[in-house]
């Protein structure tokens, strides 16, 4: 398990790929044992790569979140949760408002405990739903993670009336509440 310890703390890192990564930061945000969000883009083929780049689609890479957390306050599968509770699982072309394979979902696993417990959570949500068409989302193996230029970190608290008016006007706020019962 990748592990970073500082103090008398363990921590633990979990990636996810779920579309506009202005809208996965703030899920996240809310439980206590997160420790940080981090916005950025994985999986592709371009070392440090652009914002621009990224949404040129030629680079591979998906938007994607860092979540560090302190598994001795909220779990690996808890995260998993928010992640699902966040997303459209069964949307092959990207996220809501946002097409592309950079909005596209992921999970990206750093151990074989993540890999085994994302694949669970996967089967579990396919089965007690709320959909009822695939899940579409595929589990990956952790790949290097390039941090999104700063004005992208914590979108939703710098830039709080364009964030709320873009969750709204992209279709994620309502498909959540439909499907997850999330406001």
């Amino acid at each position: 398990m990748e592990e970073t310890t500082g103090s008398d703390k363990k921590y633990e890192t979990a990636t996810f790929a779920g579309g506009c990564f202005w809208c996965m930061v703030k899920p996240f945000h809310k439980y206590e044992g997160v420790i940080e969000v981090i916005s950025g883009y994985t999986g592709g083929h371009v070392p440090n790569p652009t914002y621009e780049q990224v949404c040129s689609e030629t680079t591979g890479h998906y938007e994607a979140v860092q979540v560090i957390f302190a598994p001795s306050v909220i779990s690996y599968q808890e995260i998993l949760e928010i992640f699902w509770q966040s997303i459209d699982p069964t949307d092959a072309g990207g996220q809501f408002g946002d097409r592309g394979s950079s909005y596209k979902t992921a999970i990206f696993y750093h151990s074989e405990e993540q890999k085994a417990l994302a694949q669970a959570s996967k089967e579990k949500v396919q089965r007690e739903g709320p959909f009822e068409t695939p899940i579409v989302t595929p589990i990956l193996p952790a790949a290097a993670f390039y941090r999104a230029e700063e004005y992208h970190q914590d979108y939703y608290k710098k830039n709080p009336s364009h964030y709320g008016r873009y969750f709204v006007g992209s279709g994620r706020a309502g498909f959540l509440e439909r499907n997850w019962g999330n406001k």
